[in-house]
């Protein structure tokens, strides 16, 4: 079991001889690969880039870059390998042909999709003595290589702890999880779905002040002090849930109530109260379980259980 979860690290300094630099093959040039291929160029690792529509390649052949002509010269010409495309099964199309030229060297896979498909793929490359690690960049094109941005990896630790450097420059969040090769994507659609819950949240939040005249921008600058204040209640309740107990904050009973004042306020001024009306029918199945005097933590004991009660 690897002891090292969750070690962030920061980018590598530009000022390294250009010359220390290890090659480094960029397979898929869609708006991420695009991203991370410029991020290599400029931190100046030699770098050659393929893709199937061979003109995604032009600025890149423009900065520096070497155009392979087919992805098999781009494998032979590094030791390290990253691909990003839009499915596994691309992945599986492209790789497939290639486990003899790719024996000996490191596959860094930051293509999206499932746990399960990232430990198929991995142990494919275990068979062909390929290394492999997956990873999700946890960003938009436009953040890749800055310093918080954030980019999971697992996999075998020893091919994570030779390639460091390289995938550090990438962005500043740079994390190892741990060996097992699933993780990474099992983070990714954790964080997303974190990410799409706050935003609804958010946007349902913007359109319920907004029928008051209050813009968005206004309102936002409350709403981020919000935020960083229910980061602190999620702290408390990560405790919470490793231990199984769940003492009340505020409970779900009292949690409820207010949950109604949500909706009436959405339903009163003619917005959609899906969202809120989501959050009450969990809340309301958390009471039902018994998790009533419990705290909002508390609804994971739900969320585990996928059988709603009736």
């Amino acid at each position: 079991m690897d002891n090292d979860h969750g070690t962030a690290q920061k980018p590598h300094e530009e000022g390294r001889a250009a010359t220390t630099r290890p090659a480094v093959a960029v397979i898929g040039l869609g708006l991420m690969g695009q991203a991370l291929a410029q991020v290599l160029l400029k931190q100046g690792y030699p770098t050659t880039v393929w893709n199937r529509s061979p003109e995604k390649a032009d600025a890149l052949a423009s900065q520096g870059a070497v155009r392979a002509g087919t992805a098999a010269e781009a494998v032979a010409a590094a030791p390290l390998v990253l691909i990003c495309v839009s499915t596994y099964e691309v992945v599986d199309e492209l790789l497939a042909p290639l486990t003899d030229a790719l024996a000996g060297r490191t596959v860094v896979n930051l293509t999206s999709g499932t746990p399960e498909q990232a430990r198929t793929t991995a142990q494919w490359a275990a068979r062909h003595g390929i290394g492999y690690l997956d990873g999700a960049v946890m960003s938009v094109p436009e953040g890749v290589g800055e310093p918080g941005t954030i980019l999971l990896y697992s996999g075998p630790h020893e091919i994570f702890e030779a390639h460091r450097a390289t995938l550090e420059v990438l962005g500043g969040g740079t994390t190892y999880l741990n060996s097992d090769a699933g993780l990474a994507s099992l983070y990714d659609v954790s964080l997303l779905g974190l990410m799409w819950s706050t935003m609804s949240g958010y946007v349902h939040a913007a359109a319920l002040v907004g029928t008051e005249g209050v813009d968005a921008e206004t309102f936002t600058r409350v709403g981020n002090m919000w935020l960083a204040t229910i980061s602190g209640y999620l702290t408390a309740y990560a405790g919470q849930i490793d231990s199984g107990t769940y003492p009340a904050d505020a409970t779900l009973h009292t949690q409820a109530m207010t949950m109604d004042h949500v909706i009436h306020a959405s339903e009163e001024r003619g917005i959609d109260s899906v969202i809120p009306r989501a959050i009450k029918a969990l809340t309301e199945r958390g009471i039902a379980a018994g998790h009533g005097d419990d705290s909002f933590a508390s609804l994971i004991e739900v969320v585990r259980n996928s059988k709603p009660v009736e």
